[in-house]
């Protein structure tokens, strides 16, 4: 392209949680969770726009008074990407960020981190962030993702399992940890929602493994950079002292 390509983030924010009902409207510091969220994303600066993608008029209520620019999904859409996608048809965007609505501390940096292997001459169709392992223990924890790459930083596979297997006790492999931050091209993102739920999505629960078993390649970006994304009501305690502790 002759020019920067137009990037929007949307941030996917559905009303009902299995884990912590309502946490998008958690009140941290005075505002919403959500809006936390959509302001760390204004200040990534290879986005050109923002916007949350609710199901519930009751988030668009929440967060109008901040400033947000809010769309509503229909309630009927069962995956945020889903619900990411239905809203890009709207935008005239040619890159798009789905960026999770529990994600408050969010670093800006980590967007542009995402972003930016799209605005490349050679550019994947989809671009995520890894991030080396520093708690081993967390390996056996199914909440979160392991992934595994080639050396050329493509994923080879994602689980919820310890992915690569530590046969020989003599090497010491790397395992990394994914930050579920997506850049899609414009039609990719569009063609993820046209394709059924993969037999290795739906036994791992994992909606990226759709790209990978529809033959689309997935681009790591390697991070230095953590986040903390709320799902237990612990999540939310430990964001809201982190928060109390920048006032």
């Amino acid at each position: 392209m002759s020019q920067k390509p137009h990037v929007a983030i949307v941030i996917p924010a559905r009303l009902c949680s299995t884990r912590l009902p309502e946490k998008m409207l958690a009140d941290l510091a005075g505002k919403p969770l959500v809006v936390h969220t959509y302001q760390q994303a204004l200040k990534a600066k290879l986005a050109d726009e923002v916007v949350i993608a609710t199901d519930d008029r009751k988030i668009t209520d929440a967060v109008l008074p901040f400033g947000c620019k809010v769309i509503l999904s229909p309630k009927t859409l069962k995956t945020g990407s889903d619900r990411v996608a239905f809203v890009a048809k709207s935008l005239r965007a040619d890159v798009i960020v789905n960026l999770q609505g529990d994600e408050p501390l969010i670093h800006p940096k980590m967007i542009d981190q995402a972003i930016a292997p799209l605005l490349q001459k050679h550019s994947p169709a989809c671009a995520t962030l890894i991030k080396p392992f520093q708690e081993h223990a967390l390996l056996s924890n199914p909440s979160v993702v392991k992934v595994v790459v080639d050396r050329h930083g493509f994923a080879l596979y994602f689980s919820r399992s310890a992915i690569p297997y530590h046969r020989h006790q003599s090497e010491r492999p790397i395992y990394y940890k994914h930050i579920g931050i997506y850049a899609y091209q414009r039609e990719t993102l569009l063609a993820f929602r046209r394709l059924r739920p993969s037999p290795l999505e739906k036994l791992e629960g994992l909606e990226q493994l759709r790209l990978l078993e529809n033959g689309y390649r997935i681009y790591c970006v390697r991070t230095t950079m953590e986040s903390q994304a709320v799902d237990t009501p612990e999540d939310l305690e430990a964001v809201r002292q982190h928060l109390q502790q920048k006032l």
